[in-house]
């Protein structure tokens, strides 16, 4: 019983709407009304600035690097399966919280605070690669998925808690970051895609 109980509490962390408290609590902005409306970082940079995304980048990794690494201690638990459980059901949180109407972000940052505590030099390679793409490309989307794609093959090759069944993890992980993008796949398709410093309306991932 106990276990599920911290399923349930690590789905209810990853749901924290950090992006819409920080905007509506501190700027007086309901970021689901603004720019792409997605409570993720990206669209917080974008619309708030460096000094409100920061924050809510820290926070959203810690939601998924908690789970991990306390919560199966604390539930006295051991196995992969709970310790993926938890994870998953961080990053499902933050995609789909509840206390936001079920339309959160694309778990991207709260993916590496999973890994983060999985498997903390893949975490770190992947975060490599995303920041030299975003920052090469300026788009944020790109580097989203190219950083996902990388992610097993640096769990595979690197130090990680769990073994096979956390580079299977994180290959389908990887594989839910490409359909999370859907949307933006087509628009760098059709030449569309939002980069930063340019503004198209609702079209940033």
């Amino acid at each position: 019983m106990i276990p599920f109980l911290f399923l349930l509490a690590a789905y209810l962390l990853g749901a924290v709407p950090t992006s819409l408290w920080v905007g509506r609590g501190l700027h007086g902005v309901d970021l689901r009304e603004e720019g792409s409306g997605n409570l993720g970082a990206t669209n917080t940079f974008r619309v708030l600035g460096w000094r409100a995304a920061l924050p809510v980048v820290a926070f959203d990794v810690f939601k998924g690097w908690l789970p991990v690494a306390a919560f199966p201690g604390w539930a006295s638990v051991n196995s992969l399966g709970w310790i993926l459980g938890f994870g998953g059901a961080a990053i499902v949180g933050h995609v789909f919280p509840v206390w936001a109407g079920f339309k959160g972000g694309k778990g991207v940052a709260t993916s590496g605070g999973v890994f983060l505590g999985l498997a903390p030099w893949g975490a770190l390679i992947s975060a490599a690669v995303f920041f030299s793409l975003a920052f090469g490309t300026r788009i944020v989307s790109v580097a989203s998925m190219v950083a996902a794609l990388v992610l097993p093959a640096a769990v595979a090759f690197t130090p990680h808690r769990g073994g096979t069944g956390t580079v299977v993890f994180s290959a389908s992980l990887a594989l839910f970051v490409i359909w999370a993008h859907r949307a933006n796949i087509g628009r760098l398709l059709r030449g569309e895609e939002n980069r930063f410093g340019h503004s198209r309306g609702r079209t940033d991932p």
